[in-house]
């Protein structure tokens, strides 16, 4: 190997994201009965093709470390296209979602969540779901009952800076920002 060339790695430090359904603090089970994960979906703006084209890198890694000599004629991913619809439900994606790749990544094992500068975040209200920040993530291929794919593993993410929040809940600090005493 050349010295030029980095070997090929299945890990990926994201560019800025979006972050939803944001399980990072406390591990949640996402069906009744199953394994509790940390857990929170990326929308990866389709801008962002340096941190697009290393995910597929990623995923061809993978892929050929799980499957060295006969790739599977159909792989499933965990990468989707925001524009289109959900492949399970065929319903489509969210609004938030429009414009940005959509991933979904989990961990058993805590991630290690720090700000800009670095410094552990322990407060699980201090990152929401509109938040964003930069995520880490690993590529492993899977074979479970005959179902073969490439998904991600979560890491560790760092909290860059604050978004509208998700799912029509707002912060109590905004909502009482204008306190003009009218009612007192």
């Amino acid at each position: 190997m050349s010295a030029q060339t980095k070997p090929a790695s299945t890990k990926v430090v994201t560019g800025q994201v979006r972050l939803s359904y944001c399980n990072l603090f406390e591990p949640r089970a996402q069906q009744e009965g199953g394994d509790p994960k940390f857990s929170v979906t990326i929308l990866i703006p389709k801008s962002d093709t340096a941190t697009i084209n290393k995910i597929k890198a990623a995923q061809e890694t993978a892929i050929n470390t799980k499957w060295p000599t006969k790739r599977p004629a159909k792989i499933a991913s965990t990468l989707h296209d925001g524009d289109g619809v959900k492949e399970k439900t065929g319903e489509e994606f969210g609004a938030e979602c429009k414009g940005h790749w959509v991933m979904s990544v989990s961990s058993k094992q805590r991630p290690g969540v720090v700000d800009a500068d670095l410094n552990e975040i322990m407060d699980k209200t201090a990152i929401v779901s509109g938040d964003y920040g930069r995520v880490s993530i690993n590529a492993y291929g899977y074979d479970v009952s005959g179902n073969r794919g490439v998904s991600f593993g979560l890491n560790n993410v760092m909290f860059k800076e604050r978004g509208e929040p998700l799912g029509g809940r707002t912060r109590a600090a905004d909502d009482f920002a204008d306190n003009d005493d009218e009612f007192f």
